[in-house]
């Protein structure tokens, strides 16, 4: 999913991309990753996605997605078991990369992950000069505003999924693993939407 702002301009060296990720840990459901290049207006209050409350979080989400030019890339459940949960999250974040990268059109100056590892040298189609940032959602601004696309994303696919899958309390957890999350899954087995390859998930058949 794609999001560009009309009548953005590029000035200086090419654009600068913030990206961040949410539902690394979670045993069911995808990983999201969003990039994003910001406006000349930042949404007053942009920080860290798990510092802000729901409300406000979802209040600044619709402000950066008018106000920036985003991108979402979404990696499922049955590729995460193929890949790995690590290798996944860094294909989700050149999937966002290259879809906006490409509807900008424009050079790229850096690209801002957040955390201490980026995609370069591990995924094929990453080709952009890239700065990994230890804490970056709270410190960088386009990575908060990712933080915060990546994080609501998540939270609304997850929504979904727990009308279809009523049992695992996912409207609530997200798919983490909560003793609700954990009972239920003794009880009802696993779905399509939960990570095989994780350990929880992974032992059912020995609990």
């Amino acid at each position: 999913m794609l999001g560009l702002t009309p009548g953005f301009t590029v000035t200086g060296d090419g654009i600068v991309i913030g990206v961040d990720e949410a539902g690394r840990g979670p045993l069911a459901g995808p990983v999201v990753a969003a990039a994003v290049v910001l406006g000349q207006a930042i949404p007053a209050g942009v920080d860290d996605s798990k510092r802000l409350s729901a409300k406000r979080r979802a209040v600044l989400d619709t402000a950066i997605r008018k106000s920036c030019c985003w991108a979402v890339a979404v990696v499922e459940p049955d590729e995460i078991d193929r890949l790995n949960i690590f290798i996944a999250t860094m294909e989700a974040m050149t999937r966002a990369v290259a879809s906006l990268t490409a509807a900008m059109a424009a050079p790229v100056c850096e690209v801002l992950i957040d955390g201490n590892m980026t995609p370069a040298g591990r995924c094929t189609g990453w080709g952009w000069p890239a700065r990994a940032i230890v804490g970056g959602d709270g410190i960088e601004p386009a990575i908060s505003a990712a933080s915060i696309i990546a994080k609501e994303w998540r939270d609304r696919l997850m929504l979904e999924a727990a009308a279809a899958h009523p049992h695992y309390g996912w409207e609530r957890n997200k798919g983490y693993g909560t003793a609700e999350h954990m009972a239920a899954l003794r009880i009802h087995g696993a779905t399509p939407l939960h990570r095989r390859s994780f350990a929880p998930v992974a032992q059912l058949p020995l609990l």
